[in-house]
């Protein structure tokens, strides 16, 4: 795909992920009935809604394939990511940390990322080999400018054990890390790629929690883990490890997974 088709691409996806944040704000005043899918994950009409609207207006723009958390899809050439909803449960409690996370990947290769935070206003874009940003300002990893103890934010689903969980806890902290968890994976990469916090770790995460993540982290300067190498982690999942590098070396020893 030429350049002109990526920037056509990109301003689409900011249009776009902005469309859907309003609308998802918009309808939490009239959530309607829950679905729970497990104790910890929950899905809303408004999931449904704002998934719709990015089916409808990828079809109607490019023709192009969707894969989403509720309406599912398949690999493609060409093909839009999107999590409707990321942090359901903080949206339904009304806190601020939940977002709209939409990707465009090509062939295997993640180009563009959109994630829109619409409770603070907080957009973030990254596009492969062009930077990441937050509200069109450059951001980057935190470096440890702070000069205090790495902090490491962890997901955690029921896909994987919580004896899985608490060994990362305790690798962490073995290696002088705090750890937080806020209930947003992609928010979490975002707030990574903007020097909020040191690093994020998820034992087993989905593409669409993801992959828009992942590149805004290794395009503000930060090391990632290979999530769609080996295996199928666009379909399947698999683990997710991103970081400032001055603490990747740990995380990769502690997970024996590398971060490049």
């Amino acid at each position: 795909m030429t350049n002109e088709g990526l920037d056509r691409r990109q301003a689409f996806a900011i249009s776009l992920v902005l469309e859907a944040g309003r609308l998802a704000r918009s309808m939490h005043a009239s959530l309607g009935p829950l679905e729970v899918k497990n104790p910890i994950d929950f899905c809303t009409e408004a999931d449904h809604a704002v998934e719709l609207l990015v089916r409808e207006r990828v079809a109607s723009t490019f023709g192009e394939a969707v894969l989403g958390e509720e309406g599912g899809g398949r690999p493609a050439d060409d093909l839009w990511v999107v999590d409707p909803i990321d942090g359901t449960a903080g949206y339904i409690h009304g806190t601020p940390r939940w977002c709209v996370a939409l990707s465009f990947v090509q062939r295997g290769t993640v180009q563009i990322a959109a994630t829109y935070a619409p409770v603070d206003d907080r957009l973030f874009v990254a596009r492969r080999g062009g930077g990441a940003t937050m509200n069109g300002r450059p951001i980057s990893v935190s470096h440890l400018r702070h000069g205090a103890a790495p902090v490491v934010e962890v997901g955690w689903s029921g896909r994987r054990t919580l004896d899985d969980t608490f060994a990362v806890l305790r690798g962490l902290t073995d290696r002088g890390m705090e750890f937080r968890r806020h209930g947003s994976g992609a928010l979490a990469l975002a707030e990574v790629a903007a020097g909020l916090s040191d690093g994020y770790v998820e034992i087993h995460m989905n593409a669409w929690d993801c992959l828009g993540g992942l590149l805004l982290v290794s395009e503000a300067g930060g090391k990632v883990n290979d999530f769609l190498a080996g295996g199928d982690g666009l379909m399947a999942g698999n683990l997710v490890a991103a970081s400032t590098p001055e603490i990747a070396p740990q995380l990769s020893e502690m997970l024996g997974e590398p971060l490049r």
